[in-house]
């Protein structure tokens, strides 16, 4: 472990520099390291702020203040997200307390490295519920949240300004989904699962439209049921309504011809 608290080369983890990629052992100050560290941090490049946080040297003169430094910790903490190393992550967070401007990129982090884990575990994608029970199994440490409930809900202006870029783009790239989170407050990731869970809904209910028309098709006659028949009583639209869900599960089922 480096005086950076990265994790040593390894050929598993590819954001982690090799020795002869590191930066040349410089005598930087404790502020200067902050400012370097946020700078790469704002460009998004994780790969040289891997190899920088690898290159300062383990007996740096003022190696406890550096270890407290909060813009070197975030550092710490992101290298260690994207290069999968979610135990240094877990530790870096639970054992420093950082300010509330870090609190919502480092609870973005703390969350994705914990749905990460539960889908590898379970070998598939995780729902809604599933991140539920992920959330209330690894509560946010109070070192990264100030006590207040947190909702997974957004905005509205967040959500129509979502909206908005999705209507011109579904798949936006690395630097439009940072243009984003600029512009809405939320982080990268937050982003992109907006956008990927989005795009799921849509194809979702893109496919229950089909099934309504192979319902019509095949069953005209309930394309004829006038409304003033479906008044006459709450028991019978009910039934109709049951009786139209069963057979929009059997026609879906049924292949194209």
């Amino acid at each position: 472990m480096s005086a950076a608290g990265t994790t040593p080369p390894n050929a598993n983890g590819p954001l982690v520099p090799c020795p002869y990629l590191a930066l040349p052992t410089l005598s930087f100050s404790v502020s200067q390291v902050a400012t370097v560290c946020e700078t790469l941090e704002e460009s998004g490049d994780i790969e040289r702020l891997a190899r920088f946080l690898w290159s300062l040297p383990v007996a740096h003169p003022n190696i406890q203040e550096l270890n407290q430094s909060e813009a070197v910790l975030r550092a710490r903490a992101i290298v260690a997200f994207h290069s999968g190393h979610y135990r240094e992550l877990y530790a870096i967070l639970e054992r420093h307390k950082f300010t509330k401007d870090s609190h919502g990129k480092l609870q973005a982090m703390w969350l994705e490295a914990h749905y990460q884990e539960a889908e590898k575990l379970r070998g598939r994608p995780l729902g809604p519920v599933d991140k539920y029970r992920v959330r209330k199994k690894f509560p946010l440490p109070r070192t990264i949240w100030d006590g207040e409930q947190k909702t997974h809900c957004f905005k509205e202006r967040t959500r129509s300004l979502l909206r908005e870029w999705y209507l011109q783009d579904p798949y936006p790239n690395p630097g439009k989904k940072r243009e984003l989170a600029a512009a809405t407050g939320l982080t990268p990731t937050q982003v992109g699962n907006w956008f990927k869970n989005r795009r799921q809904r849509d194809r979702a209910a893109a496919a229950k439209n089909r099934c309504v028309v192979k319902l019509i098709v095949f069953f005209p006659v309930f394309s004829l049921i006038r409304k003033d028949r479906l008044l006459r009583g709450l028991i019978i639209v009910r039934t109709k309504i049951t009786l139209l869900l069963r057979f929009c599960q059997i026609v879906c089922q049924i292949p194209n011809g």
